[in-house]
């Protein structure tokens, strides 16, 4: 009897984040709802095929446990051996103040901690790729991405997010120059950033871009909002499958590509929260289902069309899928 063909296994590493929203609804009254990672997770599960499944590497605070194993139940591509792991610290809450509607201010109280190297890598048994966001700026510090990178085979995808925000005393969050981009760039093969986060780490998306691919980072996608992504690959690289191939001294030398990759239609209103999130998670998923950079990108717009039109990240796997939702 042949045996059913074994899953391949993508591991999430983030943060669950309660969020508390103002201004997005600038009639309404504050919102409350999941964050943080859900967004990733619901794109992940919406966009990768059957054949991958997810695992998610996540800590949660023991105040918000049971809520976030409620909506990780709601997921249909997470892995049945697949558990969160409970820590004894509050769980990471944000305020969300919106000044336009790509642009916010955030606030932050508790504090998950982030992954040691012993306490990581035990998990990264039976993985085939990794999905990191840093949803708190310390899930990883730069020596244990530097062991992940050198004992994880698999391609890794990295969205910066958070690591180039700092916490001040009163938990609002500004941006801050990045120490050792060229390290920090070496850990990952594909790296999302936007137009803000650019600038704590280049004069422009040209010099973090040189950086990257001379530092081994195989794709580098700047997100735009509206406007779509201009992506940056080292040459002769355009699908995952280009990762087998051998990389010889000088490999990466040559020109590499770049385009604009524009969105397909341009929403007004409706909810931005966690786009850039939900556009990473099917950009990385459409990859690993072996789409090129452009049409995995493409895909990435579409997802974050649809999720402009959804509120919340309740919901919003399917709502991903196109399937009917009532509430």
């Amino acid at each position: 009897m042949e045996q059913p063909k074994r899953r391949r296994r993508v591991g999430v590493i983030g943060t669950f984040v309660w969020d508390t929203i103002y201004g997005r609804d600038p009639r309404s009254e504050p919102v409350e709802e999941w964050g943080g990672i859900t967004y990733a997770l619901s794109g992940l599960d919406a966009a990768l095929d059957e054949s991958w499944e997810i695992v998610p590497l996540i800590k949660v605070g023991s105040d918000l446990i049971a809520r976030a194993r409620e909506f990780l139940g709601t997921l249909e591509r997470v892995s049945p051996d697949a558990a969160l792991i409970e820590v004894p610290y509050p769980n990471n809450r944000v305020e969300l103040r919106y000044e336009t509607s790509e642009r916010r201010c955030e606030r932050l109280t508790g504090g998950v901690p982030g992954w040691s190297w012993l306490g990581l890598k035990p998990l990264l048994n039976g993985l085939d790729a990794l999905y990191i966001n840093f949803l708190s700026g310390w899930e990883l510090d730069l020596e244990t991405a530097q062991l992940l990178r050198q004992h994880f085979r698999g391609p890794i995808y990295c969205d910066l997010h958070m690591l180039v925000m700092a916490v001040q005393p009163s938990g609002w969050r500004e941006l801050r120059p990045l120490a050792d981009v060229a390290a920090w760039c070496r850990c990952f093969d594909f790296l999302q950033v936007n137009e803000d986060e650019v600038t704590a780490m280049a004069p422009d998306p040209l010099a973090l871009a040189a950086t990257a691919l001379a530092s081994g980072v195989r794709c580098l996608v700047v997100t735009l909002g509206s406007r779509g992504a201009v992506y940056f690959a080292e040459p002769g690289f355009d699908r995952l499958a280009d990762l087998d191939r051998p990389r010889s001294l000088g490999a990466a030398i040559g020109p590499a590509r770049t385009s604009l990759v524009p969105p397909p239609e341009v929403v007004q209103g409706g909810d931005p929260t966690g786009c850039g999130d939900v556009w990473g998670a099917t950009y990385f998923s459409r990859l690993l289902a072996g789409d090129s950079l452009a049409d995995a990108m493409r895909a990435a717009h579409r997802a974050a069309v649809r999720n402009v039109e959804h509120r919340g990240a309740t919901g919003l796997a399917r709502h991903l899928r196109g399937e009917l939702i009532t509430r």
